[in-house]
């Protein structure tokens, strides 16, 4: 694992990751987003990676990588882009999107523009850690990029502590079985989730995502894990303003 994530990720105090779309709202948007999340208490950047049919994502996030590829966002871009980035912060940077834009930019040279852009993991949620482990595991441990996994409330305690083993960075918790965006509050059942994966006392750390979208349910979340996502709720905030300003109102709002 990258010392940037690794350092964070043992840091003794609870996390806050925030994700958007590059290239959104505008192609330019990229650099000065990663600019003022670098301002904010953000401890971990994730930045989706526009895809014509992201099945994990919900209606805000799929509008937003329709509107960034629509504003001429591509995989050759995204990477000149974070070359710009990086420059503007320290904070881990984690990529997400979909194993078949990576397999169509060349998984090598996906991994090597990542390690030279200093990305420090990548999130995949259509690619099996067993397909993983079998015929791609190798790559990413050359370039020093981990894979994050996602575990749901549907994922067997086996399943999870088989995730757990093949980890080398956080596990992605999904709070719920759904797309992204689309809890309104967090009920018994949610709680009863992540009552059960602090109860298995994985080894990697957790951050749950999915579903959150204010302060209240990062404290939450922060209860049973070492720190939460919020993606959607922040996108909105962009929708509403049209301009990447919204990025300081969006804190105030939290």
């Amino acid at each position: 694992m990258p010392k940037r994530l690794q350092q964070t990720l043992n840091a003794d105090k609870a996390l806050l990751a925030i994700y958007f779309t590059a290239g959104y709202p505008q192609l330019s948007s990229t650099e000065k987003i990663v600019q003022l999340f670098d301002k904010q208490a953000v401890d971990i950047i994730e930045i989706g990676i526009p895809f014509s049919d992201p099945l994990a994502d919900g209606i805000v996030i799929q509008q937003s990588s329709t509107k960034a590829l629509q504003n001429g966002m591509n995989t050759k871009l995204l990477f000149e882009q974070l070359k710009g980035a990086r420059k503007q912060t320290d904070k881990p940077i984690v990529l997400m999107g979909y194993f078949n834009t990576v397999l169509q930019f060349g998984l090598d040279s996906f991994l090597e523009n990542s390690k030279r852009c200093a990305i420090d993991a990548l999130i995949l949620p259509d690619l099996p850690p067993e397909v993983y482990e079998k015929n791609y595991k190798k790559s990413f441990e050359k370039y020093d990029i981990p894979l994050i996994f996602l575990v749901s409330p549907q994922s067997t305690d086996a399943r999870i502590r088989y995730i757990d083993k093949l980890s080398k960075s956080f596990i992605y918790a999904v709070s719920s079985a759904t797309t992204t965006g689309n809890t309104t509050a967090f009920t018994e059942s949610h709680e009863a989730f992540f009552t059960r994966l602090k109860a298995l006392q994985l080894k990697q750390p957790l951050m749950i995502g999915f579903g959150i979208s204010n302060m209240k349910q990062v404290t939450q979340v922060q209860q049973f894990a070492k720190g939460a996502i919020i993606g959607s709720a922040f996108i909105r905030q962009l929708d509403e303003r049209k301009d990447d300003l919204g990025v300081n109102d969006f804190f105030l709002k939290l």
